[in-house]
């Protein structure tokens, strides 16, 4: 996906770490996954904007007081989370992904959260919730589909996951699932589902 002219960089935090409440019940076909992963995610506030009522990674713009984008991700994730980053191993920074819409380059960090932290909802403004998904949760084909975006005469499809969040059901798509999706892939972790299946996409509440 092509940039416009000087895109804006910034970073977005995949954290994975050891579910603090309910394990899956979705046993992964790959012994790799234990039940008892999970990644860290937020819903977006209603109001905003952009994305508004969207799951989403922590992050955000890569600021000049930012050492890369390795900085940026966790420093966003600390603002809107309350994450405490000295828990946090980074693993690596994958390669940046443009976004024409927002001429955004995104840069994914993964990392380990080897000592987890309290997490919560610091702004409201900005997000709606915080909640850790597990893995095999994301992996299991009867929670997978496809969201499709009918604009100006086009069609758009891109995965898609639903998951138990703070408030219910979330369904996890756009970006945020494509950046899942590709890393379950890389890995090996994904299990068949059924690319047919289409999950409609609620209003923000």
């Amino acid at each position: 996906m092509p940039t416009g002219p000087s895109p804006r960089r910034a970073a977005v935090l995949m954290l994975f770490g050891v579910l603090d409440r309910q394990p899956s019940d979705h046993r992964a076909t790959d012994t790799r996954v234990s039940d008892d992963l999970d990644v860290l995610l937020l819903r977006r506030a209603d109001t905003l904007r952009a994305h508004p009522g969207q799951v989403a990674f922590p992050g955000g713009r890569v600021d000049a007081g930012d050492a890369g984008p390795a900085d940026a991700a966790l420093r966003e994730a600390r603002e809107e989370t309350g994450l405490d980053p000295t828990g946090v191993d980074v693993l690596g920074v994958l390669p940046a992904v443009p976004l024409e819409f927002s001429n955004h380059l995104v840069a994914p960090v993964l990392a380990w959260w080897r000592s987890p932290s309290p997490v919560r909802v610091v702004d409201e403004r900005e997000s709606a919730s915080v909640f850790r998904a597990p893995v095999a949760d994301l992996l299991d084909p009867a929670r997978r589909g496809v969201t499709v975006i009918r604009r100006d005469g086009q069609e758009w499809r891109g995965p898609a996951f639903t998951v138990g969040g703070a408030h219910g059901t979330e369904t996890v798509w756009g970006f945020t699932a494509m950046l899942l999706d590709a890393l379950f892939e890389r890995l090996g972790w994904t299990e068949p589902w059924d690319r047919s299946r289409v999950i409609p996409l609620r209003p923000a509440r």
